[in-house]
């Protein structure tokens, strides 16, 4: 069955990966702006909807907020909810609809998903993942930029 849609524990992917946005606090605007941009491009390469909880209520007042649309969501859990039991909720109930990989270093939350049919992956296998997906896409772009190039010296177009 393909993946129908990855939920990400977005702080657990943020402190794993301090090279993401470097300088800026895990729990800042910029990383989640940083992270919520690397897995949008991860997403347009893999065309698997992806949907990113975070903890809180959202940035400070007058924060601009962050673009979602259905196939790259970012929601924040609400008061007395936790991004985990949002993840675990939505994972069970996409189950019907195919797989679900959750991204998070919980092994709880990924124990509990995994308990009930869902995939589940450490952060760090993710990331690696993301970097793979990337080098791949970038060698795309060049071969064609190339390819583009040569027709374009060579007037055939």
């Amino acid at each position: 069955m393909p993946i129908v849609r990855i939920l990400v524990d977005g702080y657990s992917l943020l402190h794993e990966w301090p090279e993401l946005a470097p300088g800026a606090a895990r729990h800042s605007a910029a990383a989640r702006d940083a992270l919520v941009q690397v897995l949008t491009q991860y997403r347009d390469a893999t065309h698997t909807p992806i949907t990113v909880f975070f903890d809180g209520q959202g940035a400070p007042p007058g924060t601009p907020k962050i673009k979602t649309n259905p196939e790259m969501e970012v929601i924040y859990s609400g008061p007395g909810k936790t991004a985990d039991d949002l993840i675990e909720r939505v994972a069970y109930r996409l189950k019907a609809w195919g797989d679900v990989l959750v991204i998070s270093n919980d092994r709880a939350e990924r124990d509990t998903v995994t308990g009930f049919g869902g995939l589940a992956s450490d952060c760090a296998t993710f990331i690696a993942q993301i970097g793979w997906v990337r080098r791949d896409l970038e060698a795309d772009v060049k071969v064609h930029n190339r390819r583009e190039a040569h027709r374009f010296r060579t007037g055939d177009r």
